[in-house]
């Protein structure tokens, strides 16, 4: 794909001032501070990058900065590009959405909703109805994740492993694991953030016959021209590896002060090998220039300089709220983490999406969809105003700052000339 011309942010209807007091936002209060290494920030508005900058370090053992085409681990913004694979799979008619998951992982038929117990020995009880592939996409399965902490399940899950990107197993054993131990809850009852997204990747590569990773790199990478981004950093860009970084203060700073502890060294990291787990939920790493040519073919209806990945209507349908009732992730949720934690805010198939910007308190469109990853990179989509935010860092966990706000906050104050 053809890089968009850079262009200035008065040409797409948005102010430079504003956008340079985001840029100053970063430096002082996050990498002048020492609580991010550094960052970049990708700002896309009618067809046009209106902003494009990178400061501080990828790597600050190395004092290696962050440049153009710097390698992150992108973490859950891997299920995006996952749920878009899938849905690829439900247009060719080969998969639907009210399916039951039994129907394709047969082992689970007989899954029971968690009552009482300990792993191996659980009390369980039959759920009201079977988990259905709707229900994956969305989060509402009764699956959870380990480092949920609230739960007997979700300690099983740590016990035996469950979802971690950097493991021993397979998908396959990933599957045959989960299906020795009960749900949360039962199906369309809540909503939790859970390894549901690399049972999709699971199921793409036992739909498409194909491995989930290879069916990536051939429908949506190389047609896409997305050409760094993979489970794996390759030898030949070890070198524009970013490091990871916990965020912590240490006993004895004064209030304010940050202190970033190595987490990840690129030079050693387990992503410099492929994995034997491919993690659909968190496995990938990527470019904020590759990141952004896929979020650039789902502004344009799922199509890209004639690439087409979903049709408009499928994207639409991705991008509405799937909750049952209507009602937001703070009324169905049950996870004491996920990237998103807003009133106003539901879930589609693979995003989480804008219902009223009122009751979240901070300014958006109708219909925005966004999604972030562990490492505190993060992205949104505003259809109605033509914009993509794309930005990058590497700081554990995302939800340290309140950094999501201050972006959101700070660029739609920007637009000077609305759609809306």
């Amino acid at each position: 794909m053809l890089a968009p011309a850079p262009a200035s942010p008065e040409s797409a209807g948005m102010s430079k001032a504003a956008l340079d007091r985001l840029e100053n936002h970063l430096k002082q209060r996050y990498v002048d501070a020492g609580r991010f290494p550094g960052t970049q920030l990708l700002i896309y508005r009618r067809g046009k990058v209106v902003h494009s900058t990178a400061q501080g370090f990828a790597d600050l053992e190395r004092k290696a900065p962050v440049t153009d085409d710097t390698i992150f681990r992108i973490y859950s913004m891997t299920k995006p590009i996952t749920t878009v694979a899938f849905m690829m799979l439900v247009e060719e008619g080969r998969v639907a959405l009210d399916e039951p998951v039994h129907k394709y992982i047969p082992a689970w038929k007989n899954l029971g909703v968690f009552v009482a117990g300990t792993h191996p020995a659980f009390l369980t009880r039959p759920p009201t109805r079977p988990m259905l592939i709707v229900d994956l996409l969305r989060h509402t399965s009764g699956l959870t994740y380990g480092f949920q902490q609230r739960s007997n399940v979700d300690a099983a899950y740590r016990e035996t492993q469950i979802g971690e990107v950097i493991k021993a197993g397979t998908l396959q054993t990933m599957i045959d694991d989960l299906a020795k131990i009960p749900l949360e809850f039962s199906p369309g009852e809540a909503w939790n953030y859970s390894v549901a997204t690399d049972v999709v990747g699971y199921l793409i590569g036992l739909i498409s016959g194909k491995p989930f990773e290879q069916f990536l790199k051939e429908r949506i990478f190389d047609p896409l021209g997305m050409n760094d981004t993979d489970f794996f950093v390759p030898k030949e860009k070890a070198h524009r590896f970013a490091a990871c970084y916990s965020a912590g203060v240490q006993i004895g700073m004064t209030a304010g002060e940050a202190k970033l502890t190595l987490q990840d060294d690129p030079a050693t990291s387990s992503f410099l090998s492929p994995p034997s787990f491919i993690s659909g939920g968190g496995g990938l790493c990527s470019t904020a220039a590759d990141y952004l040519t896929f979020c650039r073919a789902l502004l344009n209806g799922g199509e890209l300089d004639g690439v087409r990945l979903l049709g408009p209507k499928t994207l639409k349908l991705m991008a509405s709220n799937h909750l049952p009732g209507g009602v937001d992730l703070p009324a169905m949720s049950r996870s004491l983490f996920s990237e998103a934690a807003y009133n106003g805010i539901g879930f589609g198939l693979g995003f989480a999406v804008t219902m009223n910007p009122a009751q979240t308190l901070i300014a958006g469109s109708p219909g925005e969809f966004n999604w972030g990853g562990a490492a505190t990179t993060s992205f949104f989509i505003d259809p109605a105003e033509e914009l993509i935010m794309i930005f990058m860092t590497q700081v554990l966990p995302s939800s340290a700052y309140p950094l999501r706000r201050e972006l959101r906050t700070m660029v739609y104050a920007a637009i000077t000339d609305s759609n809306l």
